[in-house]
């Protein structure tokens, strides 16, 4: 097995992030603000709307497979990005694939100056937080919504 690389896509490359999206809202429905059936039928042009208004998207690929997504965007506090959309396939769980996912987001984000990166992540979802514990992410208040904590990392 190698290790996982990622790619950054382009607006083009809608239809890639579609299909792992899809994915990702069916196997996680309880992870994430959007729900599968807003998106199951969404016409071409919602999804070209989506990567035209999200600055970075991010594919993780596993032995030439697509495994893994993350979106980010430019946050709150001026110089901040917030990770978004981030997921990994059962599959390729434990295999790296979300460090090298938060990697290109912290490599993002230093290219754009920010001085943090922060996300939301369910307090109940354990090994989310430990992932993002794990890349140096701290708990800093709780997010917008029930069971949620935002959590920040501060970059150098």
């Amino acid at each position: 097995m190698m290790g996982a690389t990622t790619r950054t896509l382009s607006i083009g490359d809608w239809p890639q992030w579609r299909s792992l999206r899809l994915e990702a809202l069916a196997d996680a429905p309880a992870a994430f603000g959007s729900k599968l059936c807003d998106w199951i039928d969404a016409p071409d042009e919602r999804w070209d709307s989506r990567m035209r208004d999200v600055p970075l998207n991010v594919i993780a690929m596993l032995d030439n497979e697509p495994v893994g997504q993350v979106s980010a965007l430019h946050g709150g506090p001026p110089a901040s990005v917030e990770l978004i959309s981030m997921w990994v396939a059962p599959m390729a769980r434990g295999a790296g694939v979300g460090d090298v996912l938060i990697g290109a987001v912290i490599s993002w984000a230093v290219s754009q100056e920010a001085s943090s990166v922060e996300l939301c992540v369910k307090e109940s979802n354990r090994p989310a937080r430990r992932l993002y514990e794990r890349n140096q992410f701290l708990v800093d208040g709780t997010g917008d919504e029930a069971d949620k904590v935002r959590m920040v990392r501060t970059l150098s």
